[in-house]
């Protein structure tokens, strides 16, 4: 494939594999759902329950407690197994749960502990699939392949957020935030079906191979954190994700009732906003190859400056600031984000890569439901731009912690496995 057009040329060997088709496909699907909820669960709770800040903030939270408790052990289950039946059973699970929020809307019955419930079922089997996801990608898909996929994963992510908030914010405002949740139930049944397709035959790890769950975590654990390029990029990933968590713990609050923003309007921010993520990923393979790896995730660890956008807006010019915002900080994302996963995907063994993925995914995630609590805390106490202030000041900051690393001086994923090898060396 050419560098220029990266994932996206459908003549590439990538597109001739069947298999990740078929993932990709689904991962497309699922993900227009989801920006649906990702909008209309939070609108339920502001609009529907009219919750306070702090209990939108607990909504966040709900969702991410079980990466906290299963997140290891996901990952040390995962490598044992086969990883397309967990993902199909997350997508079967995921619509259920969320089918009960518009049947219990329609009944009467529909409180903020629902969401807190379906948040923590829908939040548990995610991270399951996430992690299997990340791990059978190179499965299917050959090392020298894994730049693109990864690219190509994130075009169908950033797709889905430029059309799925437009969308969203339509469905809200037409049939309410509680029935706009069933598209994305919808979704995850298209994309159970998709996965069913994948011909790739898998075998679960050997019983005489296994140690003790404890041993596996542990040893996956240990991988990551003595790796030399995963070690400071998710010392970074943790530390933005912190104050990207106070940030998006109120920005739709902010945005409603600070920007008095309606529902069709945040989706339309969303949507242009995500224009430029879109962008990032279609561009990911092409300057991974003419700028290296290292100085691409140099670079877009610096992104979260554009955030500090975001406290300022006001007035005529509020959506044009905050959509400007939410666009240049996400671009950024995508890029490292597909950028630093085919460099974990390409120096892990594919015994690890499950533990591999679900080290990182604790590491990167693990404190957000503090930073959402911090969040709904401040935004309480402080007020809502004050709140937006201190996150988007934290993750502009972040960007030191790649700067000072070594990272930024790997240009090739030869060079990534070299170095990894070197480091492992008695």
């Amino acid at each position: 494939m050419r560098a220029r057009v990266g994932a996206l040329r459908p003549r590439g060997s990538l597109w001739q594999n069947g298999d990740f088709v078929s993932v990709w496909s689904a991962a497309t699907v699922s993900q227009f759902g989801t920006q649906v909820s990702l909008l209309a669960l939070p609108f339920v709770a502001i609009t529907t329950l009219r919750a306070t800040t702090l209990e939108v903030a607990a909504l966040g939270v709900a969702e991410l407690v079980p990466l906290l408790l299963f997140g290891l052990p996901a990952g040390a289950w995962i490598d044992r197994a086969r990883r397309r039946p967990v993902m199909i059973a997350g997508d079967l699970g995921c619509a259920a749960a969320l089918a009960s929020i518009p049947g219990a809307y329609a009944g009467g019955v529909l409180t903020i502990w629902q969401l807190y419930a379906v948040g923590f079922v829908t939040g548990s089997l995610t991270m399951f699939f996430d992690v299997a996801s990340q791990s059978f990608l190179p499965v299917i898909v050959p090392r020298d392949g894994l730049p693109g996929a990864n690219a190509a994963m994130q075009v169908s992510g950033q797709t889905a957020q430029v059309g799925g908030p437009g969308l969203a914010g339509l469905l809200v405002s037409v049939f309410g935030a509680p029935y706009a949740v069933a598209a994305d139930c919808v979704s995850y049944l298209g994309s159970a079906a998709l996965l069913s397709r994948v011909k790739k035959e898998e075998t679960a790890a050997p019983k005489e191979h296994r140690r003790p769950m404890r041993s596996e975590i542990r040893e996956g654990l240990a991988y990551v954190l003595r790796h030399p390029i995963l070690r400071p990029n998710l010392l970074f990933t943790a530390t933005a994700n912190v104050f990207n968590s106070i940030l998006f713990a109120v920005l739709l609050l902010f945005a409603v009732r600070s920007l008095h923003l309606s529902a069709r309007q945040v989706g339309l921010v969303l949507m242009i906003a995500n224009v430029g993520s879109l962008a990032g990923a279609v561009a990911t393979t092409r300057l991974q190859r003419r700028f290296g790896f290292g100085r691409v995730m140099l670079a877009t660890a610096f992104g979260g400056w554009a955030l500090l956008l975001i406290p300022f807006a006001s007035g005529a010019g509020r959506i044009p600031m905050l959509a400007a915002g939410l666009l240049l900080w996400g671009t950024a994302v995508v890029v490292f984000n597909a950028t630093s996963a085919a460099i974990g995907q390409a120096t892990t063994p594919e015994r690890l890569m499950s533990r591999m993925a679900a080290s990182r995914r604790l590491i990167a995630w693990g404190a957000m439901p503090a930073g959402t609590l911090i969040g709904g805390l401040l935004g309480t106490y402080l007020g809502l731009r004050t709140t937006v202030f201190i996150g988007a000041s934290g993750r502009a900051l972040a960007g030191l912690i790649i700067l000072a690393s070594p990272v930024r001086s790997i240009r090739t994923l030869d060079e990534a496995v070299a170095l990894v090898a070197a480091s492992t060396k008695p």
